[in-house]
């Protein structure tokens, strides 16, 4: 299993299809050391050359700063990119690696049904939601009772945050509105008194960029 590393991206000067030497850390990121990659470590790397584009594995070794390649995806037909000398490396996950997580954690972790406590955020009546697990359950209920918008949680890079939220209205209810959301599906929200609406939010992070899904599910 490869590691992964918060925000490590480094600049290389390396030309071809070889090993590359890392050179410093990009402004506002770390060096692979500096994230907690140790020799010899496995990491899965994307580089960045222009427009040209890599992803793979590769082994860190410390003396030198050197990454060595093995591409499993890229701009050049899926082989090794030649870099230009001014390239950018970073550590990130893959689609397959968060596949491979959730496989992982069907077979090993997911034996019976489990149960979570509900953060209960209280009655919204204006301004902007943003549901946030950082202390307390990824399970959420709210009132709606006035208008409002609904925003996705944020995250930290090349993590994914998976959330339930229970929307119920009162005889203030206001329109519900979504700011920020990738991708929005489902049933539309209503402002009528009692009704209720189960949201399914996920947002993936990687490398700073998030793709987020609101699915809505009106239980009436």
């Amino acid at each position: 299993m490869v590691t992964l590393v918060n925000r490590a991206k480094m600049t290389t000067a390396t030309t071809g299809t070889g090993t590359i030497t890392l050179g410093s850390a990009e402004s506002g990121y770390q060096s692979f050391a500096d994230a907690g990659v140790a020799d010899a470590t496995v990491v899965r790397y994307v580089i960045e050359d222009g427009t040209a584009w890599e992803i793979g594995t590769g082994t860190y070794t410390a003396s030198g700063t050197t990454l060595s390649r093995t591409v499993s995806e890229s701009s050049n037909a899926d082989a090794a990119i030649s870099l230009s000398g001014s390239s950018v490396v970073y550590v990130t996950a893959t689609a397959d690696d968060f596949a491979n997580i959730l496989k992982a954690n069907a077979t090993s972790n997911l034996t019976a049904a489990y149960t979570a406590s509900v953060d209960d955020d209280g009655t919204i009546t204006t301004g902007t939601y943003t549901p946030t697990t950082a202390a307390g359950s990824n399970s959420k209920k709210i009132i709606c009772g006035g208008a409002f918008t609904l925003a996705p949680p944020v995250t930290t890079s090349d993590t994914v945050t998976h959330l339930s939220l229970l929307i119920i209205n009162n005889a203030s209810a206001g329109a519900i509105t979504t700011s920020g959301f990738t991708k929005v599906a489902g049933d539309a929200f209503t402002t009528v008194d009692t009704h209720k609406f189960s949201c399914t939010i996920q947002v993936t992070n990687i490398g700073g960029t998030e793709y987020s899904t609101l699915v809505v599910l009106a239980m009436q």
